[in-house]
This record gives C-alpha cells, sequence and structure tokens, in this order.
C-alpha cells in the first residue's frame, strides 16, 4: 500500500471524503494581499484556505495550471504551498493536478517534478499513450496516479463515450486500469460529479479502486448521488473536490472563515451520507 493510500483510508475510517482544491487565481485574491509579490499572496492565501479547511478534508489538490500561469512565482508559491502541507498537516495527502501523459523518457521527467520537487502523494495523468507510456508512474509503488476516465466537464462524451469494440471508452480505460495496469496497487480514476450515471458504472467496473471525483459546488455535481454511486461496497474510495465553492465563498477579509464554513458544510452532508450507506 502506497503512501497515499495509507494516509486517505485513515481519513475515511472517520468519514471525511473532501478534497479542497488550491485553484488560487491571483486576480481574485490580489486585492487582499496588496502589498504582497505574487508569489507570497498565493502562497498567503493557500495557507488560509489550509488551515481553515484541513479538520473537514481527506486530501489537497493544487491545480498546477493556476501556478505555472505566473511562472516562477507561481512555481514558488506551489512548493511553498506543498512544504507547508507535508510539515503541518503531514495526515493529509497532497494530489497534484496536472493531467500529465507523454511517451515514458518524458514521462520520468514529470513524475521526478511531482513527487520530488513539489512533494505529491498523488498525479492526475492521461490514459491515451497507454500503458507502456505511463510505466514511470505505474511503477512507482510509493505514490498513487489517478487517470482521467470520464471528466467532469461538458464536452467529456466527445471522445470518452464513444463505442469501441461494443463498449464505452470511459469503460474499457476503467477496466484495464483496474485489471492490467494497478499491480502495484497505486491506481485511481478521475470520475465527474456531473455524470452520476457513468460514475456508478465506472464504481461497478472498477471495484474499490479509489476515485478522485471533480464537479461539486461551482459546476452543479449532485453530493448526495456522487458519495452514494462512488462508495465502494466497504463505504470508502471517494475523494470529493471543491475548490471555488470553498477557496471564493467570500471575496473579503473573511474569506478563510467563509472558507471553513463551506467545508465544513460539504464534511457534514457526505459524513451525513456516508453513515446512512449500507457498507459491507
Amino acid at each position: 500500500m502506497n503512501r497515499f493510500h495509507d494516509l486517505v483510508r485513515t481519513r475515511w475510517r472517520k468519514g471525511h471524503f473532501l478534497c479542497v482544491g488550491l485553484d488560487a487565481d491571483y486576480a481574485k485574491i490580489a486585492p487582499l494581499f496588496p502589498a504582497d509579490s505574487v508569489a507570497d499572496a498565493i502562497f498567503r492565501f493557500n495557507r488560509a484556505i489550509v488551515e481553515a479547511t484541513a479538520e473537514y478534508s481527506c486530501a489537497f489538490k493544487p491545480n498546477s495550471a493556476f501556478y505555472e500561469g505566473y511562472g516562477l512565482p507561481g512555481l514558488e508559491a506551489l512548493l511553498r504551498t506543498t512544504q507547508f502541507i507535508r510539515e503541518n498537516f503531514p495526515e493529509l495527502p497532497i494530489i497534484l493536478d496536472a493531467k500529465r501523459a507523454d511517451i515514458g523518457n518524458t514521462n520520468r521527467g514529470y513524475a521526478k517534478a511531482a513527487f520530488e520537487v513539489f512533494g505529491a502523494h498523488a498525479l492526475t495523468v492521461h490514459p491515451y499513450l497507454g500503458k507502456e507510456a505511463l510505466g514511470p508512474f505505474l511503477a512507482d509503488p510509493d505514490h498513487a496516479v489517478f487517470v482521467l476516465c470520464h471528466t467532469s466537464n461538458p464536452g467529456a462524451g466527445e471522445f470518452q463515450e464513444l463505442t469501441v469494440a461494443g463498449r464505452e471508452l470511459y469503460k474499457i480505460v476503467a477496466d484495464q486500469v483496474s485489471r492490467e495496469w494497478n499491480a502495484n496497487r497505486n491506481c485511481g480514476l478521475v470520475v465527474g460529479a456531473t455524470y452520476p450515471g457513468q460514475l456508478a458504472e465506472v464504481r461497478a467496473i472498477a471495484g474499490d479502486l479509489p476515485l478522485l471525483i471533480p464537479g461539486i459546488g461551482a459546476q452543479g455535481g449532485d453530493l448526495r448521488q456522487t458519495v452514494l454511486h462512488g462508495l465502494t461496497a466497504a463505504g470508502d474510495g471517494i475523494v470529493v473536490n471543491a475548490s471555488r465553492s470553498i477557496l471564493y465563498a467570500s471575496s473579503g477579509a473573511d474569506f478563510s472563515v467563509a472558507a471553513a464554513a463551506e467545508a465544513e458544510r460539504l464534511d457534514r452532508e457526505m459524513r451525513a451520507i456516508w453513515a446512512e450507506f449500507p457498507k459491507k
């Protein structure tokens, strides 16, 4: 069992399934820290969000695009954020949402950046290049790999729902990842909350694989259906992400208080649904 699974299962046993997406948009937070540099403003915002929401969470998920877009200051903020989480909340794993995929030689560099430089416990990847290309991720038993399966965006079905050899492509991905790619017990799948029917189908195919589920909050996914369709028979296995609805619950100086309130609400509602779920 890798470190990500060790950490997240501890949180699942306490009924915590919320993942806070640390997608800090400097344009939105700059007024809160007018005297700070880009790196300092983003880091201070993230630090306040992490401190406010940690008790309600099972993981944190920074999306690398929100940091790469600001160049070196953004990357500095990401590095400081992940270091802060690991030093102050070591019980909470970090998922770097970078959606990497390339040939194997290039993927070694992506893996090094995610796991050695930024200290993530898990990384999101594309399946399109196949198992061979993703070898540097799949062969690493110490870190988790979340493979895109059926995503939350409105156009997800353009390719993901194409029928190939009598099955929708996302079902083939779920099957391959769970049966053929998971030799090191380090795989998970990304399935959007905005497609509850497909979420239920993926869970049926994937067995007890962890599911990273974006689409709650600003994207409008239904929380109850997400939890009920996503949980394993044992009553765990879901990492339910919310970003904007937590980060920007308030645009004022009370942003961290408002973020804590929204995180607490989501956590409380999921715990209530989890409590009534018939676990085996």
